[in-house]
């Protein structure tokens, strides 16, 4: 069993930087998949970026790629989403999610575990 917790939403000015925690509970972090996926008012969960068991793997969706970056420190059980150069379009509520797998995966149905979301609202 792995809680998540999110937290480093806010409101920023298109350009802005932000950078997003998610800290779990329980002993085997290490041995979960991790992601981010967001959703805006009335769209579906999207996949945002993931990363690997070790931190060596990482993917991202192409409408974050170069502007965002998502690392672990297993140490501490914790996963980062550092997001730079902010546009309007990211403004979401953003959901860290563990996946009990070797495989990174870009579906939310394949997450076994969710945080509670937080609120990323960038202004134009």
């Amino acid at each position: 069993q792995v809680q998540l917790v999110e937290s480093g939403g806010g409101l920023v000015q298109a350009g802005g930087s932000l950078r997003l925690s998610c800290a779990a509970s329980g002993r085997t972090f290490s041995s979960y998949t991790m992601g981010w996926f967001r959703q805006a008012p009335g769209k579906d969960r999207e996949f945002v970026a993931a990363i690997n068991r070790s931190g060596t793997t990482t993917y991202y969706a192409d409408s974050v790629k170069g502007r965002f970056t998502i690392s672990r420190a297993n140490a501490k059980n914790t996963v980062y989403l550092q997001m730079n150069s902010l546009k309007p379009e990211d403004t979401a509520v953003y959901y860290c999610g563990g996946r009990a797998d070797l495989a990174i995966s870009l579906k939310y149905d394949d997450y076994d575990y969710w945080g509670q979301g937080t609120q990323v609202t960038v202004s134009s």
